[in-house]
């Protein structure tokens, strides 16, 4: 073995031996300049996640059991005290439900337009960022792959200056950093992926509440024009 090659296998051996002292961020600064980008993948996936899951418990809180107070006074004809109390609940129902009692009184098209429009909004406004952590599931593994693909080069590379004298040494050492941001992608994409999974099915089943909701609304208004026009009758 020549001198320099000594020196560079002394050079990997101490710098193995330093992992275990180092912290995490010496750990993972090996794997090269790509780990940043995934571990700034990992933070804004977290900050997603918590924010939407902090977003998701007040909307529960806030709408809880807003459709049948509301629909209970529609039905009694007090409109007014209906619309107080969607505005005071400040949810996605509540929401709703404001427009849809500002357009009770015209023709049943024009309401089912409005409440449409209305819930449509409010699914998107519940979906927002989720692009974001699905864009993170899918990219995340590929600045991996493209952190190892350029490790394995950097390997290559050493192997060339080396004259082809190969050391299991040294080239063991260019392939577990290569490898590094690989697992780390991965590592990312995994949480991402089902962190996304969750939140979608978080947010079908606030859109099939927003439906169920507007369904009894209508109901109450359909029952309202019905009394008034027996009232009439009579």
């Amino acid at each position: 073995m020549s001198r320099w090659e000594s020196e560079k296998v002394r050079k990997w051996e101490s710098e193995e031996g330093k992992t275990g002292g180092n912290n995490m961020f010496d750990f993972l600064a090996k794997g090269g300049v790509l780990v940043y980008p995934i571990i700034l993948c990992s933070v804004v996936a977290l900050a997603v996640f918590v924010e939407r899951i902090i977003y998701f418990a007040r909307v529960r809180i806030r709408g809880y059991g807003l459709v049948k107070e509301v629909a209970q006074h529609v039905r009694n004809g007090k409109s007014a005290k209906a619309l107080e109390l969607a505005i005071e609940s400040k949810s996605p129902m509540g929401r709703v439900l404001v427009e849809a009692i500002e357009v009770a009184d015209q023709d049943h098209e024009t309401l089912e337009t409005v409440i449409i429009n209305s819930t449509g909004r409010e699914v998107r406004e519940l979906s927002r960022y989720l692009q974001a952590l699905a864009t993170i599931a899918n990219i995340a593994p590929l600045l991996g792959l493209l952190g190892t693909v350029v490790g394995m080069i950097k390997a290559f590379m050493v192997i060339q200056q080396m004259g082809g004298k190969v050391n299991a040494a040294v080239l063991a050492g260019g392939i577990w950093e290569a490898m590094m941001t690989t697992a780390l992608g991965l590592s990312v994409a995994l949480p991402a992926m089902v962190a996304h999974s969750y939140l979608i099915a978080r947010v079908d089943d606030y859109e099939t509440q927003l439906q169920d909701g507007t369904v009894t609304f209508i109901k109450a208004v359909g029952k309202r024009r019905e009394i008034k026009t027996e009232n009439r009758g009579a």
